[in-house]
C-alpha cells in the first residue's frame, strides 16, 4: 500500500462514517504513520506504507478518540508537546494567551512566571523557551498529566515541574506574572461537550458548579503571591467576560480581551 492509498482508504473510512474533518484527519494520520510532517505528503505518496501500521490509529478514530490522542503529539504555538489519554490537549485559542504572556514576560527582568493547571505545559514551556531568563513554574495535580508535562518539560532548563492543587497553599517564591487556563465549564454543562471532548479528563474541564471555583482559587494566590504590579493573565470560556472579573477581588486594573473570533477570551488583571 502507498501512502496515497492509505490516505484514500482512510479518507473513505472515516467519510462513510460520518467522522467530522475526515479529510484533514486522514492527512495528519497516514503522515504520522509514515513519520514525515504534513507538508511533505505530496513528496512521499508513492512510498510503502505498512497496512498494519494503519489499522489500530485508524479503529481509535472511527471510534471517536481525539486525533490529538491517537497521534500522540500535537502542534503549540511554536513547538510540538506529547499529549494523551488524562491530559487537556492543547487549542490554537490558548495560543493567544500564550503570547501576551510571552510579550509581558520580555518587558521584565529575570522574572518568576507561574503556570496554574498546566496541563501538557503548552503554555509555561512555550513561555520559558520563548524567555530564557525567566524561570517558569508549572502546577499540576493530576499525575496523569503530569506526565506529559515532565516528558515536555525535559529539555527545557528553566522550567520546574511541581505536583500540586492550586486550591491548597503553594510553596513558591512571589511571581511576577501568572497565567492559566484553568478547568471553566460548569459541572452541568460537561455532558452537553461534544463526543471527541468527552475523551478528555473531566479534570481539566470542570470548573465546579458556576465555573468559577478555579478562578477564585488563582485570586487568592494573587494575593499571596504575586508582586506589586505583576500581572495576571486568564483564559476564560466566551460566556465568563464578567463573571471571571467579579471573582478576582485582589486585583485592579482589569481587561477583557477578545480572540481573533470576537469572543472574550483572556482576562488581563494587575495587582
Amino acid at each position: 500500500m502507498t501512502l496515497n492509498d492509505a490516505y484514500s482508504y482512510a479518507l473513505n473510512c472515516l467519510s462513510k462514517n460520518e467522522i467530522d474533518e475526515a479529510e484533514f484527519k486522514s492527512l495528519c494520520l497516514v503522515c504520522s504513520v509514515a513519520g514525515i510532517k504534513n507538508s511533505d505528503f505530496a513528496l512521499h505518496k508513492n512510498d510503502s506504507v505498512d497496512d498494519y501500521k494503519l489499522t489500530e490509529p485508524l479503529l481509535r478514530l472511527l471510534g471517536g478518540e481525539p486525533l490529538q490522542y491517537v497521534i500522540g503529539v500535537w502542534d503549540f504555538y511554536d513547538s510540538s508537546f506529547e499529549v494523551g489519554e488524562g491530559v487537556l490537549i492543547p487549542r490554537p485559542e490558548t495560543e493567544e494567551l500564550c503570547e501576551l504572556a510571552i510579550n509581558t514576560a520580555k518587558t521584565l527582568n529575570e522574572p518568576v512566571i507561574y503556570d496554574l493547571c498546566a496541563g501538557s505545559g503548552c503554555i509555561g514551556i512555550s513561555i520559558a523557551k520563548a524567555v530564557p531568563t525567566a524561570t517558569v513554574y508549572c502546577v499540576e495535580k493530576s499525575k496523569k498529566a503530569i506526565s506529559y508535562l515532565m516528558k515536555n518539560a525535559k529539555d527545557v532548563l528553566n522550567v520546574r515541574v511541581i505536583l500540586g492543587d492550586i486550591t491548597q497553599p503553594l510553596d513558591l517564591p512571589t511571581a511576577d506574572v501568572i497565567v492559566s487556563n484553568p478547568p471553566y465549564i460548569k459541572s452541568a454543562e460537561l455532558a452537553l461537550l461534544q463526543s471527541e471532548v468527552q475523551f478528555e479528563p473531566k479534570m481539566a474541564l470542570d470548573g465546579g458548579e458556576d465555573g468559577l471555583v478555579f478562578y477564585r482559587a488563582i485570586n487568592e494566590i494573587s494575593a499571596e503571591k504575586l508582586t506589586n504590579g505583576g500581572v495576571l493573565l486568564l483564559e476564560i470560556g466566551n460566556e465568563q467576560g464578567k463573571d471571571v472579573p467579579s471573582v478576582l477581588t485582589n486585583l485592579g486594573s482589569i481587561e477583557v480581551i477578545k480572540d481573533i473570533y470576537n469572543n472574550d477570551r483572556i482576562v488581563k488583571a494587575i495587582r
